[in-house]
């Protein structure tokens, strides 16, 4: 029994840290952008994601409103977060060169 409470603890943390990670995020970005990716605004994520952070802190994993809490962060994190990246191009990778100017890439006078 005593495996399974620690268990459940961790899974515990672990939404916490989701949630508070997809709240942080969520509060970074920029308010136009989620207009501009035809979401629903920044301050209606906000505060769906700040009472999912809230809801994994005081109520048991095994309730259903931790549950709740945690589809709308998957859904931040799978339809919206990606869109927004989009539009800020908040990704890895570069899509041109070093030499690249706000022209284009810098050809050396060819």
């Amino acid at each position: 029994m005593q495996g399974f409470a620690g268990f459940m603890w961790l899974l515990s943390v672990a939404l916490i840290v989701f949630s508070g990670f997809a709240l942080i995020d969520a509060a970074t970005r920029r308010e136009d952008a989620y207009r501009a990716a035809d979401k629903k605004t920044k301050p209606f994520w906000l505060l769906v994601l700040g009472l999912a952070f809230v809801v994994n802190l005081i109520f048991n994993i095994l309730s259903f409103l931790p549950v709740i809490g945690l589809i709308a962060t998957i859904v931040y994190m799978v339809d919206v977060r990606p869109a927004l990246r989009g539009l800020s191009g908040g990704g890895r990778s570069r899509r041109g060169s070093s030499s690249d100017g706000p022209y284009g890439p810098y050809n050396g006078g060819r």
